[in-house]
């Protein structure tokens, strides 16, 4: 069931992480609108990290494919360090592969692009309302 009204997502940090302009600004505009606080974003894995390090925020948004170091690496490591982050995979990819080892790699939830407002809620839903792997 999704509860209308904007502040659903209010008490949601996010930091988004991907290399693509276009993509980062297309998300943190549908996210602000649904009230969600957008707290920092990165265009790469490494730089992606830190904000999640310095800010620990609620959900990260995390782009598969990126130069350097890709998103299930950076999917890993938010998982080893802070368990309680949930991330929502984003990715232009349907690969049966892609998407398997994202949710093997602890994704709560998975964005694929391209995606409009009813898909970037439908993950977010997915991502909070999902309990923490650790808890079941």
């Amino acid at each position: 069931v999704l509860m209308s009204g904007k502040n659903h997502f209010a008490s949601v940090n996010v930091i988004i992480i991907d290399d693509n302009d276009t993509t980062r600004a297309m998300l943190r505009s549908i996210l602000r609108s649904e009230g969600v606080d957008v707290v920092a974003e990165a265009r790469d894995g490494a730089s992606g990290l830190a904000m999640v390090k310095k800010h620990r925020p609620g959900v990260v948004c995390l782009d598969v494919l990126m130069p350097d170091m890709g998103g299930l690496e950076v999917l890993a490591q938010v998982r080893r360090e802070f368990p309680e982050i949930r991330v929502i995979m984003v990715t232009g990819s349907t690969d049966r592969d892609t998407v398997q080892s994202a949710v093997q790699g602890g994704a709560a939830a998975y964005l694929v692009k391209p995606f409009n407002v009813a898909k970037v809620l439908a993950a977010l839903e997915m991502a909070i309302g999902r309990k923490p792997l650790h808890d079941s």
